[in-house]
Parts: structure tokens; C-alpha cells; sequence
């Protein structure tokens, strides 16, 4: 058994494969064939997202790969923009066509604000509709675990106020450099399952000179490295690439970072996007 077949199974029973395949910056006419080779190579967790504009690709690339459509597990997200019941419900019905899939194994709202605002204004309200439409379209079957991405506690505790389910999920930008333990312990305490995404900092830890020695006493890449952290740490992990040989790689991580090491990669405080700080969820807000 290797880590492409290990899962961590949410509060609604559903099994979540914990290393999964991120799609963010892979063009619609190179997505599907992205998918296929991750699932050639044992992929069984495939993450896109409405914002992405690779929807279409991805789910060419899901109908079109070796194994059932049942032994994949797709997910996708809700626009940050939409904090409106009934938009919502067009979009995740959007997202069913764009897949071309008869389900979503899980959806998620991408952020808690739009990308315009991002940790800005106040949208509990919005959220909350958001929501309720991603638990009807659960309870009819078409999706089969919801989630947020990007929510910190408070916009965790504005969902559970009125919700009939708690999230499955909460996405987050988690990696060697940026760990949010309060919030990592608050999602565990509420039995929602932390999806680390940009788990190698969009490429950023590499220039690391700790991270690199630690990564050679191990006689492991940096990537490598970074990803078994985020495993550790209890979270599926979903480095993004259309690489085989990287997607290979990624999944070798078939070794243990000391406890010693944890803690040290846990402590880092290690930001610089460069140039990627113009996105918001680089933005350090």
C-alpha cells in the first residue's frame, strides 16, 4: 500500500483519498490530460474549482481515464463571488454540466468573501445562503460531501449557527512556513477535515535553506518533504501539477519526519510568495 491508496473517511462517511491531484493554473485544454496521466499513475483525489475555468478539462479527463467514475473522488467549489441561495444553486448545477458528471464527490465554498474583498466585508449572511444550497443539493445526492475553503474560525462559527450539516471539509493554505495551528485544532475539534492546498508554498519553500538540509538528511526532495509534513499534520495534501514525473515524485513519500522535525517545521515562519503575493490567499491578509 502507498499513500495514493490511504484515505480519511469525514463525519458523513464518505472516504477522502489523502493524497489528491490540485488543477489551479492547469489550462482547460491541458486538464484532461493531466487527469488521466495522475490516474494512470494511481490519483484517485482530483480538486478543481468553478474559478479555475478548468472544469470542462478536468471532467474530460475523469470520464475518459482508466478506472470508474465511482473509484474517483472529484471536487470542485462554489465561486467566492456567489453569496446568493439561488445563484448558487445555478452554479453547482453549472459545475454538473461543466464536469459532465451525474455527481461531486465534494464542493466546496471557495472563500468566505469574494476575491475582490478578501478578508474584507461581512457576508455571514451570504454564506449562510451559500450554504443551505449546498445542503439540499447533498441531501438530493448530486453532491456528496460539502465543505468551505479559506474559512477561519469566526466564518466557521457563522456557518455552524444555522446549519443542518457541519462542514466536511475546510481547504486551507497549509505548508512549512504557514501553519495555522489554532485553526488546525479548532476544525479537528469539530471533526471537519483540513485539505491542505499550495502544501510546497506555490513553489516558494524551495529557495528554504532549512528546509533543504532537512530534506537531504532524509535524502528526500523539498517537494517530498513538504508534502509528508502536511500528511502528518493530519491534512489531505494536494500539490498541483500536470507533470507525471511530479506527480510521481509527490507520491513518494513513504518515510517519517521526526517529531523533532515536526516541530520545527511547524514553528517556521517562512511567507514570501514573490511574485504571487498579488493573489489574495498569498496576500498574508
Amino acid at each position: 500500500m502507498t499513500i495514493l491508496d490511504e484515505t480519511y473517511t469525514v463525519a458523513g462517511g464518505v472516504e477522502i483519498p489523502k493524497l489528491g491531484l490540485g488543477t489551479w493554473f492547469i489550462d482547460d485544454d491541458q486538464a484532461a490530460e493531466a487527469v488521466r496521466a495522475a490516474v494512470e499513475i494511481g490519483y484517485r483525489n482530483i480538486d478543481t474549482a468553478q474559478a479555475y475555468g478548468n472544469e470542462g478539462g478536468v471532467g474530460e479527463g475523469v470520464r475518459t481515464a482508466a478506472v470508474p467514475r465511482d473509484e474517483l473522488f472529484v471536487s470542485t467549489k462554489l465561486a467566492a463571488e456567489i453569496k446568493d441561495y439561488d445563484q448558487a444553486v445555478a452554479s453547482i448545477d453549472g459545475s454538473l454540466r461543466k464536469l459532465g458528471v451525474e455527481y461531486i464527490d465534494l464542493m466546496l465554498i471557495h472563500s468566505p468573501q469574494p476575491w475582490n474583498d478578501f478578508r474584507g466585508g461581512d457576508y455571514a449572511q451570504g454564506n449562510r445562503a451559500a450554504w443551505r444550497a449546498l445542503e439540499e443539493a447533498h441531501q438530493a445526492g448530486k453532491i456528496r460531501s460539502i465543505g468551505v475553503s479559506n474559512f477561519q474560525q469566526q466564518d466557521l462559527e457563522n456557518i455552524l449557527q444555522g446549519a443542518t450539516v457541519v462542514p466536511h471539509v475546510n481547504q486551507l493554505l497549509v505548508h512549512a512556513g504557514n501553519t495555522p495551528t489554532d485553526l488546525l485544532a479548532y476544525c479537528e475539534g469539530k471533526r471537519i477535515l483540513v485539505e491542505a492546498y499550495s502544501p510546497i508554498a506555490h513553489g516558494a519553500i524551495l529557495k528554504n535553506a532549512e528546509v533543504r538540509a532537512m530534506a537531504a538528511r532524509y535524502g528526500v526532495s523539498v517537494p517530498q518533504l513538504c508534502i509528508r509534513y502536511t500528511l502528518q499534520l493530519g491534512t489531505v495534501s494536494l500539490p498541483k501539477t500536470a507533470n507525471p514525473e511530479h506527480m510521481r515524485a509527490n507520491a513518494e513519500v513513504d518515510f517519517e519526519i521526526s517529531g523533532e522535525d515536526m516541530d520545527a517545521l511547524r514553528s517556521l515562519r517562512d511567507v514570501d510568495y514573490g511574485e504571487h503575493s498579488a493573489f489574495p490567499v498569498y496576500s498574508g491578509r
